[in-house]
């Protein structure tokens, strides 16, 4: 069962790539561990693009420590398992956010301050892109949220241009579904790091999934077709 799934997986990464030409002969990636399930299936389908295409390119796990206390031993055994070695960045983004900062919305400020410090390591690494964990879910919740809380259609792109890093960011599980990670994952016996962070499970996002969590038990596939008419639609009124 897990080999079929791993063969879904894969088949899907390799037709999102072939539409946007996420990885490239002669890249450098720079791929964000967090230590999750999502992270884990993107270094590992990364590896399979590599061993199992023509494509030549350079693969470099990178996990920035928030300061949390996350165990990440898990992590770098999984990482030396595919044969790469992890490399590990200190910050104190934790502590600016939820202790000097205080925010009421700690997600978007962490979010924003990770974000910019992966780019940095990526670059002093001499990476031209860096590769993120977010899959089909992902991009119809980010949707749904804009749509219910910003008035606005915002959609991340699969491939994105950062002119003022000079670094592109690639999403290579965007066709993928969370639940077919999850299963994937489960099956291989991969343990996933735990997540420390004070603000883990209590977002607006986690609410979003439950909602369409809901949608999809009445409209089965309504993800795949919420996704599926994004891609339709014209690409610079939707992908932002």
């Amino acid at each position: 069962m897990n080999q079929r799934r791993s063969k879904l997986i894969f088949r899907k990464v390799r037709d999102a790539n072939l539409k946007y030409h996420l990885v490239e002969n002669g890249d450098r990636i720079a791929v964000a561990m967090s230590g999750g399930k999502d992270s884990l299936a993107l270094l590992y389908f990364l590896d399979m693009l590599l061993k199992y295409t023509p494509l030549r390119f350079e693969i470099l796990p990178i996990y920035l420590d928030l300061g949390f206390g996350n165990q990440t031993a898990p992590l770098v055994d999984f990482c030396q398992q595919l044969g790469y070695e992890l490399r590990e960045e200190k910050s104190n983004i934790g502590r600016v956010v939820f202790d000097t900062r205080q925010e009421s919305n700690p997600c978007a400020l962490c979010a924003n301050l990770r974000r910019g410090a992966i780019h940095r390591l990526a670059r002093r690494e001499g990476c031209n892109k860096v590769a993120l964990g977010h899959h089909l879910d992902d991009a119809v919740h980010t949707l749904m949220l804009s749509i219910l809380f910003q008035g606005r259609f915002q959609l991340f792109k699969p491939l994105t241009y950062l002119d003022r890093m000079d670094i592109t960011l690639i999403r290579p599980l965007v066709y993928v579904s969370e639940r077919d990670i999850a299963l994937f994952i489960a099956g291989m016996g991969f343990s996933p790091v735990q997540n420390l962070c004070p603000a883990s499970g209590y977002t607006r996002r986690s609410d979003v999934a439950d909602l369409l969590d809901e949608m999809e038990k009445r409209f089965p596939g309504a993800r795949r077709q919420l996704l599926k008419s994004i891609e339709n639609a014209d690409p610079n009124s939707f992908w932002n």
